[in-house]
């Protein structure tokens, strides 16, 4: 695995928002002055170690479930059967990104899995793709993201046409559900994105219903499960007529007290971090909410002495400490690899990366290659 410095396309800039990256320019978000190369090794290792965890948390989730645990992923008691029924019901999933640490020599370290609501989708599936067509068209890519999205769209149950729902003032958000949509039509299906206010409850048809009161099928929500159970038409989602993706089961996935029963059910594993509830015994450790994003509300501890923070809304639900893992650096730049996972099986990877040790909303994303 190494960085390596590019030449930006001339024209990159009309060519990605082309594409749908609106927002390429914020903060230099988008970087192709560098890019990373892998080797075939180190991509069936990631990709290895994607399937590994995938599974992982299924089996973490199970015992969950039997023992009565889910209390302890902060998911509110009046959820807990429906929240079961919708993973022993084999309710299918979308999509979700596997966050890990990775220098290309020790075995990739998982630091959280965004199980339900990740972004920066469209740059991981198109966006790099289009640049290693043009920079390196010789080379591959870990990246199957987007035929594999239009393939799970094409298994799912008929319902309908879907729609999409996600909050219009925020633009990652909305391209990332624009690029969705445009897997839904390339699949054969319909679909129409809303403003997630704008969504209602018809109590008669025990189902949502868009800003026409035409009822939903099938809900993809850019919005988390945590926010919405604590809503005020929270009760309705428990028997609603309504399919939703990601199902509900992902409320449990997202929270980062999985971590913490990983390591309880699945101490010393490879791809694993030791992680305890807060306060836990490690001294060096990085301290999560259990509910956040965005690397809001994290905290690095070293020999007991914090040497980063970021602020933020999180944290009223507890936290976990999960052992430090010092990123690797690269021409002094900490590289995150975000592991995507297509209905369930790994797909490609994007790369984040940041001068800080906390991967943030502000974090370049850097295409890769091999």
């Amino acid at each position: 695995m190494e960085r390596l410095r590019e030449r930006p396309r001339a024209d990159y800039a009309r060519r990605v928002e082309s594409q749908g990256l609106s927002f390429h320019a914020r903060d230099g978000y988008w970087a192709e002055d560098a890019c990373y190369r892998l080797t075939a090794d180190e991509v069936d290792t990631l990709e290895g170690a994607t399937a590994e965890l995938h599974a992982l948390y299924g089996e973490a989730l199970d015992r969950a479930i039997d023992a009565g645990r889910l209390g302890e992923l902060a998911v509110p008691e009046a959820f807990h059967a429906a929240l079961a029924a919708s993973w022993r019901g084999g309710e299918p999933s979308l999509y979700g990104r596997f966050d890990l640490a990775y220098d290309g020599s020790s075995p990739p370290k998982l630091l959280e899995f965004n199980a339900d609501t990740p972004t920066s989708l469209l740059e991981s599936a198109v966006i790099q793709w289009h640049w290693r067509e043009d920079v390196h068209p010789a080379a591959d890519q870990f990246n199957s993201i987007h035929e594999r999205l239009i393939a799970a769209w094409s298994s799912f149950p008929q319902q309908g046409p879907v729609t999409v729902a996600c909050l219009a003032d925020q633009e990652e958000e909305w391209v990332c559900s624009a690029y969705l949509l445009d897997t839904l039509a390339q699949s054969g299906r319909g679909g129409a994105i809303v403003e997630i206010a704008d969504i209602g409850w018809d109590p008669a048809n025990r189902c949502f219903v868009d800003e026409l009161n035409a009822p939903i099928g099938q809900l993809f929500k850019l919005y988390p499960w945590e926010w919405l159970m604590r809503e005020e038409f929270g009760p309705q989602l428990i028997e609603c007529r309504t399919a939703f993706t990601e199902p509900m089961y992902k409320a449990a996935f997202s929270s980062k007290g999985m971590l913490a029963l990983l390591w309880e059910y699945f101490p010393g594993h490879p791809n694993l971090l030791e992680t305890h509830r807060s306060p836990g015994p490690l001294a060096s450790y990085a301290r999560k909410p259990l509910l956040s994003r965005e690397g809001q509300n994290v905290t690095l501890v070293r020999d007991g002495v914090t040497v980063a923070a970021v602020g933020g809304v999180y944290g009223e639900e507890g936290s976990v400490d999960q052992a430090l893992c010092t990123l690797p650096s690269f021409d002094g730049v900490h590289p995150v690899i975000g592991s995507w996972v297509i209905a369930g099986e790994p797909a490609g990877i994007g790369i984040r990366e940041s001068s800080g040790l906390i991967t943030t909303d502000l974090s370049h994303f850097i295409p890769h290659w091999f």
